[in-house]
């Protein structure tokens, strides 16, 4: 055979559900984007067609919803858990579950009606969770996307390099802006007793990624980077590595003197493109980076 059968894995990809936690008048929302993946011996399905060790992908896509009502959703990163270790431990040929979860927020809107009921979808981000079990062991990466942050100062840009394609000027006083894409790991393993408070940690690492980004005076995106990374890993012990990538959302004072008007820092052009792309991991110290250089990939 001139060919042989390389990395695989199958399974259902964005499998919407929302679950409602009616707690009397007071309604709770969990609304999760999830896919899940599967890996194992699975040679025969690709060589012969032969299904007998495949489950199909409606069957993880049922799992999911069955999932919600059975254990219900405490956290993307628990949800995720309980269904990697099902499709692992219940199905021998698989050998691999890798669940990947997209977040989306709703906050509560308060009305002068008789139930906490009415929600209007948050803005500011997408959670973001992937956990993978092999049998033996876990990883959990969870994060976020879309998450747009501005300092309107205390931001600069100068002493780079120069060539005689250099038409930049220095700046001394101008607006950071940037989408935040990151991704952290967390160092637990499989000890139910030492599992982390998903939702604490998430909130917690969301509140030190922005005061880092707020009280950081920046003189590159580079350097808030690595504030907002170290903020996060002094600050939780559970997180051994964080993985950004931030686009720097520029913006740049419009020349107003042919209208005989001065620009004080007061007037900008926002352009979308094209843009500076930063991006790095910050790690503790003594552990290996394992998240993959292209988040896309995660």
């Amino acid at each position: 055979m001139p060919t042989i059968l390389g990395q695989n894995q199958y399974g259902k990809a964005e499998n919407r559900v929302v679950k409602i936690t009616r707690d009397g008048a007071t309604h709770h929302i969990k609304d999760l984007n999830v896919s899940v993946s599967l890996s194992g011996d699975m040679d025969e399905v690709h060589y012969s067609g032969s299904n007998a060790n495949v489950l199909p992908t409606d069957t993880t896509k049922n799992t999911v919803f069955a999932f919600a009502k059975e254990h219900g959703i405490e956290s993307a990163e628990q949800f995720g858990i309980h269904l990697a270790r099902h499709f692992v431990t219940s199905q021998e040929p698989i050998h691999r579950a890798r669940i990947r979860i997209e977040e989306y927020t709703w906050e509560r809107i308060e009305h002068a009606g008789k139930g906490a009921h009415s929600f209007v979808r948050k803005g500011q981000e997408t959670r973001l969770a992937q956990i993978t079990y092999d049998g033996t062991s876990w990883e959990v990466v969870s994060g976020l996307k879309d998450l747009v942050v501005m300092n309107s100062t205390d931001s600069e840009f100068w002493g780079y390099v120069k060539d005689r394609y250099t038409t930049l000027p220095e700046a001394y006083d101008r607006i950071l802006a940037t989408e935040v894409s990151g991704r952290w790991r967390f160092n637990w393993t499989d000890d139910e007793q030492r599992m982390p408070d998903w939702e604490r940690s998430y909130e917690q690492t969301r509140k030190h990624l922005l005061q880092a980004f707020a009280e950081t005076y920046s003189l590159s995106l580079q350097q808030t980077l690595y504030q907002m990374g170290s903020r996060v890993i002094d600050n939780r012990d559970e997180i051994d590595e964080i993985r950004f990538s931030l686009p720097n959302k520029h913006h740049f004072l419009v020349d107003l003197e042919p209208f005989g008007l001065k620009n004080d820092n007061e007037v900008y052009y926002a352009a979308d493109r094209p843009y500076g792309l930063i991006e790095a991991t910050v790690v503790r110290d003594g552990c290996e980076p394992r998240i993959p250089v292209d988040l896309s990939n995660l």
